[in-house]
């Protein structure tokens, strides 16, 4: 029963590029056309056509699999690279990936009984979200209080867990985190002496940054103990104690007022039913002339439920946004919507990255834990990354204020260096057509003091008075 409908799916689906497929058996199936184009819009692998599907072939060796695959593709998927009971030729993880999301992003007819089980997958969607403060908690616990060595193997050693900035193909990726921290730092307008509040504060790297380049001073909030633990001792490790203060805490426990707002990788942990709670409390706790910048994973595209291997295995209680499910939290409340960038391939060479670094150190991952949790973070890293390349995922930048005029009215004052003619570098996803030089060129990086508004022509002069402290809690 279940290999005839396995097959009636795949038949489907799979229209671009072609997928041979190894049955339990040993006989062999051969699905879609062998070459097409996905019509742009994509990213494949290094050197790779983003449009262009590839061939890939796949062994399954548990006959149990077609159940799952036909009634919980996206978690059998992941399921069965973890345990070994669906092999791909080559271990082209990469290339399987494109080669599904390609053929999942196309306008197809959809296999009847699939229908009533995504419908109550996005049914379903609150109460897989409903992140309270303890939920919340137990949900962060479950992936970044994970071992430090591993975080070790392949962050920086800023440990940015979030989305980079690569101004060119060939930055390393410690160049494109603090390329990254710049370019938020920027649109902040920082000076020296105001109030910074980090949501979601991670290891500390951001408010080391914000302390110690910008003369700011900030308290960052982590419901991570591990996270928690290492920041306090990167700050004390600083020097910066009298600037920085990292609380364990929920964002919702925090009260005073700050003239900024940070917010790096977080908001994905908030889970739908709080988008209006979170961004309320971004409000009440901003200064009148004060500027928030929340940088988020998001999707382009309609809303959509959270993948359950994703779920299960890497991100409890998360999901990631599209542009109208923030939009309609943000308005919901009385924040100025002040701009919005969309970073599309730069979290694709991140993980690119990230990935490779796990894979060199593969034997230390297996030391720590075992082979199925080094298949389970690469799948986790690669499946990612191709989300990115040959999906909808992007990266939103949100920059909120209470003001309409609290932040300078045009973006010049983040380029003050750009040069005339900035030259093309090519792509960040294989084939990326486009002068990308001009947008992302100019921004002082790594390490780069970012001026104040006030230095900046156009830019707003930050507020002579004086400055509240943060009540205690």
């Amino acid at each position: 029963m279940w290999g005839p409908l396995l097959d009636q799916l795949l038949n489907r689906f799979v229209d671009l590029g072609r997928l041979t497929l190894t049955w339990p058996d040993g006989h062999t199936t051969r699905y879609g056309s062998g070459s097409g184009s996905a019509g742009g819009g994509g990213g494949g692998g290094s050197g790779d056509a983003p449009d262009i599907a590839p061939d890939i072939a796949v062994t399954l060796s548990d006959p149990a699999i077609a159940r799952r695959l036909v009634t919980n593709p996206d978690l059998a998927l992941g399921e069965g690279y973890m345990q070994g009971s669906l092999r791909i030729d080559g271990d082209d993880l990469r290339g399987l990936m494109r080669l599904l999301l390609i053929n999942l992003n196309r306008p197809r007819p959809m296999v009847w009984w699939r229908r009533p089980l995504d419908l109550a997958d996005t049914a379903l969607r609150p109460l897989m979200q409903w992140n309270d403060a303890r939920r919340s908690k137990s949900n962060v616990a479950a992936h970044y209080d994970l071992s430090d060595a591993l975080y070790d193997l392949f962050l920086d050693a800023d440990r940015q867990y979030s989305c980079a900035y690569f101004r060119s193909p060939d930055d390393t990726l410690e160049q494109a985190q603090a390329q990254k921290k710049a370019h938020i730092a920027a649109k902040l307008a920082i000076a020296p002496g105001m109030r910074v509040l980090d949501i979601g504060c991670g290891w500390g790297g951001m408010a080391l940054t914000l302390a110690r380049d910008h003369g700011a001073r900030v308290l960052g909030v982590t419901l991570s103990e591990e996270q928690h633990r290492v920041a306090r001792d990167r700050v004390r490790a600083a020097g910066l104690e009298d600037r920085v203060e990292i609380r364990l805490t929920d964002y919702r426990a925090v009260t005073g007022t700050f003239d900024r707002i940070v917010s790096v990788g977080m908001f994905e942990h908030v889970g739908l039913p709080q988008f209006e709670t979170y961004f309320h409390k971004v409000h009440d706790l901003l200064a009148p002339d004060g500027i928030a910048l929340i940088h988020t994973i998001g999707r382009s595209a309609a809303p959509s439920a959270t993948s359950p291997w994703i779920r299960k295995y890497i991100f409890p209680g998360g999901y990631v946004p599209s542009m109208s499910e923030a939009s309609k939290a943000i308005e919901a409340t009385p924040l100025w919507l002040q701009d919005i960038e969309v970073l599309r391939l730069h979290y694709a060479e991140t993980l690119r990255h990230w990935e490779e670094r796990v894979s060199a150190r593969a034997a230390e991952v297996v030391a720590m834990y075992d082979e199925t949790f080094l298949r389970m973070w690469r799948y986790y890293l690669i499946a990612s990354e191709m989300s990115f390349r040959a999906g909808r995922q992007c990266v939103f930048q949100f920059q909120l204020a209470r003001r309409v005029d609290a932040a300078p009215v045009t973006r010049d004052y983040l380029y003050p260096q750009a040069p005339a003619g900035a030259e093309a570098f090519g792509s960040l996803g294989g084939s990326v057509g486009g002068t990308l030089a001009a947008s992302l060129g100019g921004n002082p990086g790594g390490g780069s003091r970012t001026a104040p508004a006030a230095a900046r022509p156009g830019a707003p002069r930050p507020s002579a008075r004086p400055r509240p402290k943060v009540a205690a809690e």
